[in-house]
C-alpha cells in the first residue's frame, strides 16, 4: 500500500528479530508407540495433544514418510492418558521437537522391525528389502504388510515404543518488518506493508505453517494495536467482554509477504524446527520501531491504540512549542 495523501501522514519503518530455543530449559520428555495392525495400516500412540496447532496432522505425515505409506494409513491415538504414553505436556513449542522427534524414532525402529520379518518370511536378506505403501518389496518378490502380520513369527516385532527428550535442542529464528503511516494529528496507524522471515528448518507441511504463521500476526496485531485489559482499584476487569475490549476484525489485518528459509534442523523431526509460537513475538517491537521511525516518539507500553498515541504527539509537540 502507498501513503495516504495529506501532509499530515507520517510514514516510518521498523523490524524485530525473534530467536527461541525449541523446547524449554526443563526436564521434557515424550514417548510414541506405533504397531502394524492386522489389516494392514499402522496404529500411533502419542501423548500430545492436538489445540488447533496441526501437531497431529504433521505427527502422522512424519510417520507416514518414513514408513513410506500416506498420512491416512497412520490411525492416531493423542492426548488420553488411558491410550497414550507420558508425554509431559504440549507447551514450549515441545510439540514438534520432543513428541514429534519420538514419533520419528518409532518410525525407524518399525521400519527395521518389519524389514527384518519381511526378511525372515521370503528368505531374503534384509538389505534387499525395501517398505512400500502396502507390503514389502524383498527382491523380485513382495510380501503385503497383511500377510506379514499374520505370518510373523515375531510378534514383539511388530510394535515399537521410543522415548525423545528436549536434549539436545535447537533454536527457531525470525524477522518481521512493518511500513506504516501514522496520522500526526488522530494517531491513527495504518500498516502499509508486513513482512515476515522464518527459519523453520525443513517445513512438513507447507500450508499449515503459513496458516499458524498468519494466525500469530493477527494476534500479534490485536496485543499491539487493539487490546487492553482494564483493571480499577479494587481489582475488577472493567471491559470484560468483547463489547468493551477490542480485538481486531478480518478487515484490520494486513496480508503479510511470509518467507521460509532453507534449512535443515539435525535435531528436529526430518529436519524441521517449530513455528506455532514463536511468530507473535517480534510484532510488538517492529510496529514499535515503525512508530517511532515515523513520529520521533518512542513508545514503551501497549497497545499503541490511536487515543494513546494522540496524546504523546500532543505531549511532544506541546513540549516543542514551549
Amino acid at each position: 500500500m502507498t501513503l495516504p495523501e495529506g501532509e499530515d501522514w507520517l510514514e516510518g519503518e521498523g523490524i524485530a528479530a525473534h530467536a527461541q530455543d525449541s523446547a524449554p530449559p526443563t526436564e521434557h520428555r515424550s514417548e510414541a508407540y506405533l504397531s502394524l495392525s492386522p489389516d494392514g495400516t499402522y496404529h500411533l500412540a502419542i501423548g500430545s495433544a492436538e489445540f488447533g496447532n496441526g501437531i497431529t496432522n504433521a505427527q502422522r505425515q512424519v510417520a507416514a514418510t518414513v514408513l513410506n505409506t500416506r498420512a491416512a494409513n497412520i490411525l492416531m491415538d493423542f492426548a488420553d492418558t488411558d491410550r497414550t504414553p507420558y508425554d509431559t505436556g504440549t507447551f514450549g513449542s515441545t510439540g514438534t521437537s520432543v513428541a514429534t522427534v519420538a514419533v520419528q524414532k518409532a518410525a525407524e525402529a518399525l521400519r527395521g522391525s518389519l524389514l527384518d520379518v519381511a526378511s525372515t518370511l521370503t528368505d531374503v536378506p534384509a538389505a534387499e528389502c525395501r517398505l512400500e505403501d502396502g507390503c514389502v518389496q524383498c527382491g523380485n518378490g513382495s510380501i503385503t504388510l497383511k500377510e506379514l502380520s499374520a505370518k510373523s513369527p515375531f510378534r514383539d516385532k511388530l510394535q515399537v515404543a521410543r522415548k525423545a527428550y528436549n536434549s539436545p535442542r535447537t533454536t527457531a529464528f525470525l524477522v518481521h518488518g512493518f511500513r506504516v503511516a501514522v496520522h500526526r494529528v488522530t494517531g491513527e496507524i495504518r500498516i502499509l506493508q508486513s513482512v515476515q522471515a522464518d527459519d523453520a528448518g525443513t517445513i512438513i507441511n507447507p500450508m499449515q505453517a503459513r496458516g499458524q504463521v498468519e494466525g500469530a500476526i493477527a494476534q500479534g496485531i490485536g496485543t499491539t494495536l487493539f487490546e487492553s485489559m482494564v483493571i480499577d482499584n479494587h481489582g475488577a476487569v472493567v471491559n470484560p467482554t468483547f463489547r468493551n475490549y477490542r480485538i481486531p476484525a478480518f478487515a484490520d489485518i494486513p496480508r503479510t509477504e511470509i518467507f521460509f528459509a532453507e534449512t535443515y534442523d539435525p535435531y528436529g523431526p526430518l529436519g524441521a524446527k517449530p513455528i506455532g509460537e514463536a511468530p507473535i513475538i517480534p510484532i510488538p517491537g517492529a510496529l514499535g520501531n515503525a512508530l517511532a521511525d515515523a513520529t520521533g516518539v518512542r513508545f514503551t507500553t501497549l497497545p499503541l491504540s490511536a487515543d494513546r498515541i494522540f496524546a504523546r504527539l500532543a505531549e511532544s509537540n506541546d513540549t516543542v512549542s514551549r
